[in-house]
């Protein structure tokens, strides 16, 4: 992605708690929600089973909920 941090507006950065969305959770959304393939086609993309899909898509989703939620800023881990 281009950009690495989204927050809720107005507030500082640094003033802010933050979840941390990592590589997979990422790629889980962009597979799922993007792309729209089911998580049998997205696990075997990533190569990993679809209950390892199913979690790791389900940890993404409770991220960026907690974030909408409390208000707190969504930050993307880069790739290694």
């Amino acid at each position: 992605p281009t950009v690495y941090y989204f927050k809720p507006r107005g507030i500082p950065l640094r003033m802010l708690d933050e979840v941390v969305l990592l590589p997979d959770e990422l790629e889980a959304l962009k597979l799922h929600d993007t792309d729209g393939l089911e998580q049998m086609k997205g696990a075997k993309k990533m190569k990993i089973s679809q209950p390892t899909f199913a979690r790791i898509l389900n940890g993404a989703y409770k991220k960026i909920a907690e974030a909408i939620i409390k208000g707190k800023a969504i930050r993307i881990e880069e790739k290694r």
